[in-house]
């Protein structure tokens, strides 16, 4: 857990993870979001993908991880989240989320943090903003 004093602009932090089909059916499961895109092989060729894709809110997730749990970490509350999905992400794909500070305004305890989701091959898959409110001492 880090606290608005520690942190300075330009901080970053990372969590990586292999997509499985698994997660994919399980994130269904637990939001309900059974999009044929995501779910059914059969529709999912059809697409313009040519086949099925991860959620775009599953990869967003792994922001969440670094901001809960690295930066600024455990007490982290999470206040809004800007996104723009580039590419998809597909089953076996690597996502490394990376959370940078790019503000932070002690006064009231905030910070702006640019979020990138980037595959195997160095490409971006998301890019947005976090802002966040650290844990105080």
């Amino acid at each position: 857990m880090r606290t608005i004093d520690t942190i300075n602009v330009g901080d970053s932090a990372s969590f990586t993870k292999t997509v499985t089909e698994t997660d994919v059916v399980n994130y269904a499961g637990v939001t309900g979001d059974f999009n044929p895109a995501h779910i059914n092989d059969v529709e999912a060729k059809k697409s313009m993908f040519g086949q099925r894709i991860a959620h775009g809110m599953l990869s967003a997730g792994f922001i969440s991880a670094v901001l809960g749990t690295q930066l600024p970490g455990p007490g982290t509350i999470y206040m809004g989240q800007e996104l723009k999905f580039t590419k998809p992400v597909h089953f076996g794909d690597t996502i490394t989320a990376t959370a940078t500070v790019v503000e932070k305004n002690e006064e009231k305890n905030r910070l702006k943090l640019e979020t990138v989701c980037t595959n195997q091959d160095g490409e971006v898959v998301i890019t947005g903003f976090a802002t966040v409110m650290p844990p105080r001492k």
